[in-house]
This record gives C-alpha cells, sequence and structure tokens, in this order.
C-alpha cells in the first residue's frame, strides 16, 4: 500500500486498463524501476517509508502546486481562488527584459468566497498577467513563501480558417528531376506552390524533418531522431543557397551535381531504394564548398540574429554533430569527460572545434531559411494552413538531444506501448522519455523551446501519439514491453504550454489519437481546439453495431484520411494487396486465407455503405473509381481537413513503412510510384491525369489559377 501510494505520488501507475472491463496489475519491480529513474528510492520497505514521508511531508507544505495553468477568460484554478486573505503574489513576466509586470496583488481579509472558483469571471483582486510563462511568487501573513511557474495560455489554439484539403507526404519521397536523390525542401515548396494554386489544396502535411543520427547506415526513421528542436540539412536543396552561385571551383560542383543525377537515375528508373547516406555524402561535401564563400553582410547579419535567437540550444547542437564527427555518434561511448555538455574538456572542445560547430550552426540556419520558403511558397499560393510539420514522440538515445538534455531524460527507461488486442507482447519503441518532474521545474523549458522551433515556419503541426502529453508507457531497461507502466504528465500544463506557443505562431495543431485512447483525453484536446485524426477504415460504431461509422457521425474536429505513412494505401487495401505483401513477410499470426477473407468482408462493407451511399457511380471493379469513393465519402463528413495520402493519387500500392519489420522491408527508403510500381517525379504528378481526376473530386469545377502574366515563350512578339 505505502509503495502505491509513493507510485501515485510521483504519476507513475500500479494498474492499467487495457478495455473497460480489464485491470492489469504492474509488477511491484516496474513500480520500484521506475520511481529510481525519477530519483525517488523505493529499493527496500524502510527507504518506500522515507520517501513517501518525505513526498507527504512535501506535498503538505506547499503553498501551490509546481505549476499553475490560467486559461484566458476562465476562472481561475482552485489552488488560486483558496488563497488565504493577506496573501500577496507578485509575477515576474516572461521574458521581461526590464519590464515590470502586473502590479502586487493581495487576497482581500475575510473568507475566500467557495464561489468564486466556479464563476466565470476572476476575483476582483486578480490582474490578469499577459500571455506566456511566469514566476509567481506568494507570501502568506505569516511569511510563508513559495514559487510556481504560471502559464497564462489562450482557450484554444489556432483553428483552419475554413474547410480544407491537403497532400500528405514522405518528403524523401517525392523526387524532382532537380533533386539530389531524394525530396527536399525545394520539391517541398514545389509542390506546395503547384498544389496550391493548381488543384486547390489547403495544406501539405511532410513527416518528421529532425535532425538523424548519423551512422553507417543512418537510421532512415524519422521518429527516431538525434534532435526534434532542429531540421535535418540533408533535407536542404543546394542550389537555393545564394552562396552556391559563388563558389569558385565549379568542377568539384559539377562533378558533384553529377553524383546526384546519377542517385536520382538509379531510384527513378534503376529500381534503387533512396540512399540518404549517399544523398548526404554529396550534399556534405557542396556544402563545405559553400562554407568557404563569405557572407555578404546583409546575410551575415541574419545568421547572427539566428545564432542569438537559438543560443545555447543550438550551440550543443552544433557541437554534438562536431564531436560525433570525431568519437562517433553515440555519446555513451564517447570519452568520459566529453559525455557530459558542460564540462571543462567539453567546453575546451568547443574551442577546437570551433570551425566545425559553425559549419553545423551555417546548415541549422540555412535548413531554417529552406522551412521558411516552403511556407512562405505556401501562403502565396492560396493556402488556407500551409505546411504541416510532424513532431516525434521522442529521440533517439545516442542522439543530440539526449545528450545535451541528460538530466531532463529519464536514465535506463524507454517509451513504447503496452499490449493490446494488435500487439499482445506490446512496443518499445527504444526513445528514452522526458521526466515530469524535471520539465516542471524548469517551467517547460525544453518543451517549449522544442514547439517554438518547430512552429516557426509551419502552418499547423502534426504530434505523433498525442496522447503522450497525458501519459507514456514507460518499459525499464532490459526488460519486455510488457513489463511497463504509464507515467503521468501534468497534462493540463503540457497542453497550455502547447496552446500558448500555437497560438503565439498562428498555427493549427493535429494530435495522432490512433489507437487505444485514455478516456478523457479526446475530450480535454478537443476543448482547447487541438483537431483529432480520423483514419476511414478504422471509424466504426464500436459501441454499437460495429459497422463503418455513416459520414455525419464522424466529429469534426480532426483531419480526415484514407490512409497513414504506417498504413496501406489505399489501392492496396481496397485489392487485398497488403495482406499479401504481411503473409509473404511472414508477418500474418492467422492463415493466409483467414485473413484475407476478413480482409474482403471489411473492404465490401466499406464498398457497400459507398454505393448506398451514391458515391460509387463508376461501379464494382474501378479501383481508380474506389479510391475517388473513398474520397468523396470523406468530403461528406464533417471534418474540418481532409488529407489526401499523395502515392494515392497516382495508385501507389506500396506502404511507406511496415510496422514489425526492419530488414524484411524498405521502410522509408521508397519513392513515390504508380499503380506498376514506377517511380513517379513531381513533374509527372503534376501532370498525372489520375491525379487530376482524383483532386476534381475535392474540387470539383476548379480551373487552375490563370496567371497574370504569361510565360516569355506565350507572349506576343
Amino acid at each position: 500500500m505505502s509503495l502505491s501510494r509513493l507510485a501515485a505520488l510521483h504519476g507513475v501507475a500500479t494498474s492499467y486498463s487495457p478495455s473497460a472491463d480489464v485491470t492489469v496489475t504492474v509488477h511491484d519491480d516496474t513500480v520500484i524501476a521506475v520511481l529510481a529513474a525519477l530519483g525517488v528510492d523505493a529499493s527496500t520497505p524502510e527507504a518506500v517509508r522515507e520517501s513517501l514521508a518525505a513526498a507527504e511531508s512535501a506535498a503538505g507544505s506547499r503553498l501551490l502546486p509546481p505549476t499553475l495553468v490560467v486559461w484566458a477568460g476562465e476562472p481561475l484554478p482552485p489552488a488560486l481562488t483558496a488563497l488565504r486573505p493577506g496573501t500577496t503574489l507578485d509575477i515576474e513576466p516572461e521574458d521581461a527584459a526590464g519590464r515590470p509586470g502586473p502590479p502586487r496583488m493581495s487576497v482581500p481579509g475575510g473568507q475566500p468566497d467557495p464561489a468564486v472558483s466556479a464563476a466565470s469571471a476572476a476575483p476582483a483582486w486578480w490582474t490578469e498577467p499577459p500571455l506566456g510563462v511566469h514566476r509567481l511568487t506568494v507570501r502568506t501573513r505569516d511569511d510563508r513563501s513559495a514559487t510556481s511557474t504560471l502559464i497564462v495560455a489562450p482557450a484554444r489554439v489556432p483553428q483552419p480558417p475554413r474547410r480544407t484539403h491537403g497532400f500528405l507526404v514522405q518528403l524523401y519521397s517525392l523526387l524532382s528531376r532537380r533533386s539530389w536523390g531524394m525530396g527536399d525542401l525545394g520539391d517541398l515548396a514545389d509542390l506546395a506552390a503547384w498544389s496550391g494554386r493548381t488543384v486547390g489544396a489547403g495544406f501539405v502535411q511532410v513527416n518528421p524533418l529532425h535532425a538523424a543520427v548519423p551512422g553507417t547506415p543512418t537510421d532512415p526513421s524519422p521518429y527516431r531522431p538525434s534532435s526534434r528542436r532542429f531540421p535535418d540539412p540533408v533535407h536542404l536543396h543546394i542550389e537555393s543557397i545564394p552562396e552556391y552561385a559563388h563558389v569558385r571551383d565549379r568542377v568539384v560542383l559539377d562533378d558533384l551535381r553529377q553524383s546526384a543525377d546519377a542517385l536520382g537515375e538509379a531510384v527513378l528508373n534503376k529500381g534503387a531504394l533512396i540512399d540518404r547516406d549517399a544523398v548526404w555524402e554529396l550534399k556534405r561535401q557542396a556544402l563545405a564548398l559553400v562554407q568557404d564563400v563569405p557572407l555578404t553582410p546583409g546575410r551575415r547579419a541574419a545568421y547572427c540574429d539566428f545564432l542569438a535567437a537559438q543560443g545555447e540550444a543550438l550551440e550543443d547542437h552544433a557541437l554534438w554533430c562536431a564531436l560525433a564527427e570525431v568519437h562517433g555518434s553515440d555519446w555513451h561511448a564517447w570519452p568520459a569527460a566529453l559525455r557530459d555538455p558542460r564540462s571543462p574538456q567539453t567546453a575546451r572542445a568547443r574551442g577546437e572545434l570551433l570551425d566545425r560547430v559553425d559549419f553545423h550552426c551555417r546548415l541549422a540556419w540555412l535548413t531554417d531559411n529552406q522551412l521558411a520558403a516552403a511556407q512562405n511558397a505556401a501562403r502565396e499560393a492560396g493556402m488556407a494552413v500551409g505546411i504541416v510539420h510532424d513532431l516525434a514522440v521522442g529521440v533517439h538515445p545516442d542522439g543530440a538531444d539526449a545528450w545535451a538534455q541528460q538530466d531532463a531524460f529519464a536514465h535506463g527507461m524507454s517509451v513504447g506501448a503496452p499490449p493490446d488486442a494488435f500487439n499482445a507482447r506490446g512496443q518499445d519503441w527504444g526513445l528514452p522519455p522526458w521526466r515530469p518532474d524535471v520539465l516542471a521545474a524548469s517551467g517547460y523549458a525544453p518543451y517549449r523551446g522544442l514547439l517554438r522551433g518547430l512552429l516557426a515556419h509551419a502552418g499547423a503541426l502534426r504530434i505523433d501519439h498525442v496522447m503522450g502529453l497525458f501519459r507514456l508507457w514507460w518499459v525499464p531497461e532490459g526488460r519486455p514491453p510488457t513489463e511497463g507502466t504509464y507515467v503521468s504528465h501534468d497534462a493540463e500544463a503540457m497542453l497550455a504550454v502547447l496552446v500558448l506557443e500555437a497560438y503565439r505562431a498562428g498555427a493549427v495543431v493535429i494530435g495522432e489519437d490512433l489507437g487505444t485512447v485514455e478516456p478523457g483525453v479526446r475530450e480535454a484536446l478537443a476543448r482547447r481546439g487541438v483537431l483529432g485524426t480520423s483514419v476511414l477504415w478504422f471509424e466504426r460504431d464500436w459501441a454499437g453495431t460495429g459497422r463503418p461509422l455513416p459520414p455525419e457521425q464522424w466529429r469534426e474536429a480532426c483531419l480526415a484520411t484514407a490512409t497513414t505513412h504506417d498504413l496501406p494505401s489505399t489501392a492496396a487495401r481496397l485489392t487485398g494487396d497488403h495482406v499479401t505483401l504481411r503473409h509473404r513477410l511472414g508477418l500474418l499470426t492467422r492463415t493466409l486465407e483467414q485473413e484475407s477473407t476478413e480482409d474482403a468482408s471489411d473492404t465490401a462493407e466499406w464498398l457497400a455503405l459507398l454505393a448506398r451511399l451514391g458515391l460509387l457511380p463508376e461501379g464494382e471493379g474501378d479501383e481508380e473509381g474506389a479510391v475517388r469513393a473513398v474520397h468523396r465519402f470523406l468530403l461528406r463528413t464533417p471534418a474540418r481537413m481532409v488529407g489526401v495520402w499523395l502515392p494515392d493519387t497516382v495508385g501507389d500500392r506500396r506502404p511507406q513503412n511496415l510496422p514489425g519489420t526492419w530488414d524484411q522491408y524498405p521502410n522509408w527508403r521508397l519513392p513515390v510510384a504508380d499503380a506498376e510500381g514506377h517511380p513517379v517525379t513531381l513533374e509527372e504528378l503534376a501532370a498525372s491525369p489520375r491525379l487530376h481526376q482524383l483532386m476534381e473530386v475535392l474540387n470539383p469545377g476548379r480551373r487552375p489559377r490563370r496567371p497574370r502574366t504569361a510565360p516569355p515563350d506565350a507572349r506576343p512578339s
């Protein structure tokens, strides 16, 4: 009982419910290991008693919780309205820069009014601070004091200005004729400019563009990055860098360009997979030449402003990159002194590697510039939202973030998922979790910095596994995922920081909330304007008939799609090809006949609904017609955003990622391809009759926007 109480005080679950009628008890050993990762000793009964006494004493003596959230226009939290008469409140504003904060507040004499906490208006003594993350200090009449992080946030995140549709694409998979062997930020800007003007797209959603951990080979998954805060320069379009035109050694540049053309040719016409490492090696050499070109005064000033704005976080990231070039990409194997980012030896290494540190800082700046250019291209094309960036759930344990923010991560723990109906063994994603207590003590500084960086050039942000804002499944090192447990965050604080930063950026937020979701989570997200994710094949009346959910019963606050990067393409789903693929790779848990029969029945049920609704005028046996019917259905729903998986527009049958595989399938390395498996360039996509027929469904009667002036070769002489 004492262990359970201690665990509860630190947000560690001692049981969980995978379904409404099932409760699973967590092993004591797991609870003890997780508490240890949080700095709490529960190794013996005596240690439990001492830790419990200390935790209860600290909780009982606090005037305020570690974090308080004030939602603009909503009642104050009970912790504030319950302050005793005569208590004074001083607020140190965020980024005050010498500016005075709100005047000192004082709770008036008399008894606190119990009705205040339920009222819509704040009490008369309260002066609301500006939006931001502040430090609140309270002092009582008997000279007791306490400090707390005060988050003042708007009530909701921005919403899409109108109902809109757009494309979902894995950027690396979208090659143009000018790409260096994989899709880049130039291609993203071009896709946005073309699709916004020509097919009325309101957004383009891409995979996480976070910096990867370099290796031989580099892990191609965009969901196991070295850093979530800084982008990967492999996405740079080299020729768009202003200094590129002034490189003196054109012969070397031309040779690199020819090698890049050969990489692209191999992918597009010779069946090769996307080779990220080969692409980066060519770009790295080109960028080294670009680095030698002096910046103009204006460019130098802009670069210095970027360095000042990013501060220590960028310095740490760039230093990790420089040290990884010398000692390898696993910082745990570095010389002991260099494993500490604040050691004297690390400071000395920073000076010794100054040129390489500056190189990696410059790459971050160049990439930031091209991210801005992509969003500008989207908005100039008339997109209502623009570029939708993706936030991975965590970082690689060997990477830059895990090195620079060691105190913020729980050592010896990994994030995953408990056993469920789809995976009886659970999942271990190999990503160290943030410590909720350290985040709170820092005023959520790492989280705020992360969000600000991602939102700087985003029209919207997709958050992978958004349920992680509330709780995450921690798996102790060396144990199977079945022996994990949930650890809770202060969800109100995590949400408030998210809403605050999205509001400042003017960005929409989309939460990936597929799968098992804790009761109340979707409601809490919707209350703050965070859109959910609804995938057609999963939308059934699970609480009733189990049949496909009619379009009018779908939620409005969502991004509605037919598929995602982890699921079969629509063509593969309709034809059953995805079952055959999983059988060929040995991934089925039942016979091929059983799986195929169930899959065909599921698909037939959906097609029957589409036909009854009059959405399948092409009739049976028309694959392209069925794909169009699926998207007609999505338009019948009230969803605020409708996403079209870009490979679906040309009939691609291959998934970009097949969960449960590693070497058996080329995850994250396939170009967009047509129904026959032939890779399709961005230029070919833009001209594809199949794509335009599908987009006519989403934009009936739309004509391409006419250019303001004719191209030079079309003007009369």
